[in-house]
């Protein structure tokens, strides 16, 4: 405890610590971006594999299963053009991306601009979680958050999917923490769990029994229910203006600059864990003002 109180008073030393893990967690959540997705698709297709040979004993299982393993650390990462594997000095986060000038050494393939950004966007949002809540349990907590926020809102961007895999133990871990009064009260918790999904839900089937087309998928329900068990039910008004807001804005910025169709499907994960993490930041701020707007206060 001395040691983190001593940091406390060294806000610069803080500052640098928190921007260098930030870039370090960046390049992982980069890898879990790109590879959880495949890894749940292999899975899934295994287990399709597998109650198929139990239907049919003519069906050969070792055949269609995959050749080798595939999780987050297996195997090295590697150019998807050329195969030339990553060396430790072109995995420096950000830097190798500049001295590399988005290239493959190899190969001379664009390197996607998206992997510098994310660990960019890591680090910053790392610093600001710092800065906002010291050392503490709490910007402990904020930080896992925030870098499954990111792995979430990439995911969900690439594929239109949240996995539960990292939706469903942060709920249960929201949960927890509550019952010890760290973000909010369990009452709140509870019941924030609850109404995250319910509502969201109930938007849902009142959407498609009106145009009969499903609006938004239930990683989004999920994810809502995540936020409440964090902040409690007093959260979820604030974070569904604030992630109607960010939807606007950014949907509006692709389909003017990018030539995004208004047909196309765009997921609103991201925006909810825009909002979600605003309001981690910043919620007892924005509530507070706008209860002095309203009179409230």
């Amino acid at each position: 405890m001395d040691v983190i109180e001593t940091l406390n008073q060294a806000p610069v030393l803080v500052a640098i610590l928190a921007t260098t893990i930030g870039l370090i967690f960046g390049s992982f959540l980069n890898v879990v971006i790109h590879r959880l997705p495949k890894m749940l698709m292999r899975e899934w297709s295994q287990d399709c594999v597998g109650f198929l040979s139990e239907q049919d004993k003519t069906f050969n299982y070792k055949q269609t299963a995959p050749a080798s393993n595939y999780n987050l650390a297996v195997p090295a990462s590697s150019c998807p053009n050329c195969n030339h594997r990553i060396t430790l000095l072109e995995n420096i986060p950000v830097l190798s991306y500049l001295f590399l000038k988005g290239l493959c050494s190899e190969c001379k393939i664009k390197i996607s601009p998206r992997y510098p950004f994310i660990e960019l966007l890591t680090s910053l949002l790392t610093l600001a979680v710092v800065l906002h809540y010291g050392l503490s349990w709490q910007a402990f907590f904020a930080l896992a958050l925030t870098w499954n926020l990111i792995a979430l809102s990439g995911i969900d961007f690439d594929h239109q999917y949240l996995p539960d895999n990292l939706i469903l133990p942060f709920i249960w871990l929201g949960l927890l923490l509550n019952v010890f009064n760290l973000y909010t009260d369990v009452n709140s918790a509870v019941i924030g769990a609850i109404a995250g999904y319910l509502s969201l839900w109930t938007v849902y089937q009142l959407f498609k029994l009106i145009t009969k087309k499903e609006g938004m998928g239930y990683g989004d329900f999920k994810l809502l229910a995540l936020f409440g068990a964090w902040f409690g039910w007093q959260s979820l008004g604030v974070i569904i203006i604030l992630s109607s807001i960010a939807g606007a804005v950014i949907g509006i910025t692709l389909i003017l600059f990018k030539n995004q169709s208004l047909s196309k499907k765009i997921p609103f994960g991201p925006y909810l864990a825009i909002a979600g993490w605003i309001f981690m930041l910043w919620g007892e701020t924005i509530n507070s003002a706008y209860m002095q707007y309203a009179g409230l206060n």
